[in-house]
Order: structure tokens, then sequence, then C-alpha cells
């Protein structure tokens, strides 16, 4: 398994610190607002990757934090007249709602940095103690960025072309720096800001400082895997690696994994654009596996754009995949006998798809390809099972497009909430129809069929018996 490592700009082999497992660390959202599809590109990408170790058989400690005091967090809260906590909890709930909704699975930690502060005053402690970091006289506390050796590693920029990340100017200034490059470790407390005791000042943390923390506590000091939106690169990332490196004497992490930004009609998202959409946005409009579906239809690396003609293609996509499984459950039902010889063989020609889906993972996770591969898989599924198939090959054959599917993250079986009474007066109502039919009343067979239809629910007449399915 390779993946291309942000740090070497190449194409890595996977060799894990401990063998048989991988430890991953994500950066995950700041909790001010509902996510938007920008944020959900990382959440899919990264929770996929991490499925595919384990479908590989790796146990993974997957952490993703929740960066819950922000200036933008405070904002909200002076705005609404609540503690800052109150607009955290309820974007953190609302959070793990859209990742639900998008079969992201919880990861294994979700620390929040507000629970982590004495972790973080003893690094900072530290980094003071060892001559990385230094306290002015407001309390304010910088990481001295030119104190270490390797700063600028991971984003390949000149230490001496560089300029502060914007997040600390904004909040700090640079007066009190002894190098614009400097960085905020700790800052004193403003007006109605939350705030915590230290041996500095009562303030609050940088926004770095978090990660490294909360990286070392749930993981260890040394890293398999940490990633995150390309944006994160610099200063983010660069500065986690100052952190935790000069604090814990070890590299931080073996290798860094970005993705690509998401781009809506060919332009960056932006709310003064007027084309800033939520999760919840389009959610309401397609099902939310169309959008993961959507989101790993392009390589992590590469730019994606969003349209709603692409959404509407991916649709159509997963739901070319969505009623291949339906069809095969339907026809396990009914199925009888175990493999026969020429079932046999075909297997053996499926298990085809399947290799080609590991290759295009094992090549920096390529879910495009990976994708195709299931596609295809689909494709010769359509052509091969019908009701006169064993039920042995069909329950193979159902186990193999939901291990590849699994992998991915995409439900293949419908929504089934609050389906049980909508089936049963589904089947009374085609069984009505297959009664009118039967006794040559094609009217009332026909009105059926279209009392159906306005409901929602669309009738195919099959070679295996009459099947239904929501528009």
């Amino acid at each position: 398994m390779k993946i291309f490592n942000t740090m070497s700009r190449s194409k890595e082999e996977f060799v894990p610190i401990k063998p048989g497992k991988v430890s991953m660390y994500v950066c995950g959202p700041t909790v001010y607002n509902l996510i938007h599809i920008g944020n959900a590109r990382p959440m899919i990408v990264f929770d996929t990757v991490r499925r595919y170790f384990e479908y590989k058989g790796y146990k993974v400690n997957y952490v993703s934090n929740f960066t819950d005091v922000d200036d933008k967090i405070i904002k909200k809260a002076l705005e609404e007249g609540v503690d800052s906590s109150v607009i955290s909890e309820r974007y953190i709930a609302e959070c793990k709602k859209d990742m639900a909704s998008l079969n992201v699975k919880p990861a294994t930690m979700h620390p929040r940095a507000t629970l982590e502060i004495d972790g973080m005053i003893d690094m900072i402690k530290t980094l003071i103690d060892k001559g990385y970091a230094y306290v002015a006289e407001d309390g304010t506390v910088y990481y001295s960025t030119r104190k270490f050796e390797g700063y600028g590693k991971l984003s390949h920029k000149d230490l001496d072309n560089m300029r502060s990340g914007n997040r600390d100017l904004k909040v700090t200034g640079a007066d009190q720096k002894q190098d614009p490059l400097d960085f905020v470790l700790w800052k004193p407390k403003k007006d109605g800001e939350p705030y915590w005791d230290c041996p500095w000042c009562k303030g609050r943390p940088g926004w770095h400082i978090e990660c490294s923390v909360m990286s070392k506590r749930y993981l260890g000091p040394e890293i398999d895997i940490h990633a995150g939106g390309e944006d994160l690169i610099f200063p983010h990332h660069e500065n986690e690696i100052a952190q935790s490196e000069a604090a814990n004497g070890v590299p931080f992490a073996k290798y860094w994994m970005h993705n690509a930004f998401l781009n809506i009609d060919g332009v960056k998202m932006a709310k003064s654009k007027g084309n800033f959409f939520t999760v919840r946005d389009i959610i309401a409009q397609y099902d939310p596996q169309v959008l993961r579906y959507f989101m790993l239809s392009s390589h992590y690396r590469s730019p994606l754009n969003f349209s709603r003609e692409l959404m509407e293609s991916a649709k159509a996509s997963y739901e070319r995949i969505l009623n291949c499984g339906e069809n095969l459950k339907f026809l396990l039902g009914k199925a009888e006998g175990s493999l026969t010889e020429e079932e046999a063989a075909q297997l053996a020609e499926a298990e085809n798809y399947r290799t080609q889906f590991e290759t295009a993972m094992d090549d920096d996770f390529n879910t495009a390809d990976a994708i195709s591969a299931v596609f295809e898989l689909v494709k010769w599924i359509n052509s091969r099972v019908s009701g006169a198939s064993s039920k042995e090959f069909i329950e193979k054959l159902d186990g193999e497009l939901h291990d590849l599917t699994d992998v991915c993250g995409l439900i293949i079986e419908r929504d089934n909430e609050l389906e049980d009474d909508l089936a049963a007066y589904v089947e009374e109502r085609i069984a009505e129809r297959k009664a009118a039919k039967k006794a040559r009343d094609f009217a009332k067979a026909d009105a059926i069929r279209d009392e159906l239809k306005a409901k929602g629910i669309i009738l195919e007449d099959t070679r295996e018996g009459v099947k239904w399915k929501k528009a």
C-alpha cells in the first residue's frame, strides 16, 4: 500500500510504527455553525481511508477533535447572549448528526479543546523550559519559530519568505513578537471570553497547540498518519510539527495526508458569493449517500467541483448500485440450492473486481478507480444473476458487493425507517392489482399503479415478480 506523503511530496510504502496497528489523527471542525460541504470532504475521505485499513485487517485508533473554543464561537455566543459552551455543545451535536447521515463512523475518540487545557499548559511549560517559547509582558506566550530548525519542512516554504498565520495576528498583534513568524501558544482573556488560569495570565490557548496535545495524549508522541484539508498545511500543521517535535523530541507523524479543495461550479465556496452550502442544504435535496458517492468519485488529492449536474450524475450512478443491492436482496428471498459448477467458475471471475478495487485503494486510496470497479461488478452481477440462480451464488455475490461498498461507506439498502407499514400497504395493493389483472380488470390494475405512483411508489413488472421502489 502506498500513500502520498505531503512531507516528501511522493508516494511512499505504508509501514506502520506498530505492526498491525494504525494511529491516525484528523483535524476536525471548529463548532460555531452547521458543517458545510467543504468540511464534509475530509470527513468522508479519511473515514474511507480508515475503513480500508480495517478491511485490510489493521486495528485503527482514529482520533478527530472538535475545536470548541475559538473567536467565531465566542462571537456567536456574544450575539446570542449565551455562554460559549452553549454554542459549541449545540454544533457538536449537529455535526454528529450530519456525520451519521453521511455514514461517517464515530472516531475512536473525539476530544474537545476545552477538556484538554491542562495538557496544553504542560506542553507550553515544556516549550518554554526548552527555549522554544517565551512570555511577553502581557502574559501572551509565543513559539519562537526560528529556534526550530525544521520549520517549513511540511509546507516547503522558505523561512525568510514566510508570514505568520493571520489567525494569530488578528487576536494579538505582532508588536510583542521577537520575530514576525512567531505564533501564539497562549493569549490573555478579553472581556466576555472564556478563560483558564495558568502561570502566565488568565486566558486561553492558541489554535495550534490543541492538536499537538490531543494527538499525543490519545495516540502517543509519534503517530502513523496526520490528515486534514490542504488549507491546514500552513500554518496549522507546520506549527503542530514545530510544537510537537520540540516538546517530545521525536518525529511527529510518518505520513501527512491532505485532501484538495472543493469548489462550487468552478468557484471557491464563500458566503459572500452566495454559493455556500451546508451539508443540511444538500441532503434536503439528495440522499446523503449521493453526497458521499460524489465525494468519493474523485481522487482525494484532486480539486473537486460541486455542481447540480454532477450531483445528478452521482445520484444516477448510486441508484444503479442501490438497485443491484435491492435486487439481490429480493432474489435471496426466493432462491434455493447450492452452487453449480458454472456458478463456481463465475465467482472466480467476479473476484477480479475485488482485485481491481484493492489495487486502486492500495495506490494512495484512489477511490475514483475503486468506485469504477464497484460499478463494473454491479454491471457483471446484473448480467448474470436471475431468478434461476442458486441461493449460495446470490449470497456470495451479495457478500462481494457489500464488502466493497462497506469500505466506501456506501449503504446499499434503502432507508427502512417507518418502512414496515408502508411495505405492508404496498404489498396489499400489489396483491389487489394482481387479482385485478387476473380478472382482466385492467382499468382497476392501472388505477392501482397510478395511485401508488402518486404516492411516490414506482412498480416494476419483472420476470421474477413485481418490485417496487420509492421515486
